[in-house]
């Protein structure tokens, strides 16, 4: 039986200042959760620290993070039928929670950002990429993030669900976002050291719960 919680609890053991975000990051968890389980990804977006956070947290779920991920017997097969470089891929990928950190093409991301409007980048990209039954996860310590709360605001006209992950007093993302960790401090950094091991209790939950 898989036991997802343990992971929650050695988050909380572990930072206990944390316990006041344990309410909202639960719903967390079951907005990941339940995206996955529909067959939908996850999108993510952030800035500087934050885009480094948003690109590490969609690393952790594309491949095995603690435990193995095998593939699905079906496409092992097929792989096998391939001949010998597919039975080499059968044996050395992994199986996948699909992440993918906006803007994702630094050509795309350019171009846009010099013929258009650098607020809309993230939202130009989410237009792209994102459908409905989605989850789009914003970093932003601040909470205030024009680009990540523009990206929202498209999330929400394109019913996708939104996942805002902050510091402070969590700003304007606490509002847009339909579930929000707002973890307890106020500078930078420091709300940059409570986010690693959140996205990754969460990843590592959801490796759990899948794999």
């Amino acid at each position: 039986m898989k036991n997802v919680q343990v992971y929650a609890d050695k988050l909380f053991a572990d930072y206990p200042a944390l316990a006041v975000i344990k309410p909202d990051f639960q719903k967390a968890f079951e907005l990941l959760r339940d995206t996955y389980t529909r067959g939908s990804k996850v999108l993510l977006c952030g800035n500087g620290g934050s885009y480094s956070d948003s690109a590490h947290f969609a690393g952790e779920l594309m491949k095995s993070f603690i435990k193995k991920r095998p593939l699905a017997a079906s496409l092992v097969e097929k792989l096998h039928a391939r001949g010998e470089r597919g039975a080499r891929m059968s044996q050395q990928l992994e199986a996948a929670l699909c992440a993918l950190p906006l803007p994702g093409n630094n050509a795309f991301a350019s171009a846009y950002l010099n013929d258009a409007n650098p607020e809309f980048v993230y939202a130009q990209a989410l237009l792209g990429m994102g459908r409905a039954g989605d989850t789009l996860v914003g970093f932003s310590t601040s909470g205030n993030a024009k680009n990540v709360l523009a990206a929202m605001e498209l999330a929400k006209a394109l019913d996708i669900h939104t996942l805002g992950i902050s510091g402070r007093d969590g700003g304007d993302l606490k509002r847009l976002a339909d579930v929000c960790i707002i973890v307890p401090a106020t500078e930078t950094y420091k709300i940059q050291e409570f986010h690693l091991p959140v996205y990754h209790t969460l990843a590592l939950m959801l490796e759990e719960e899948f794999f």
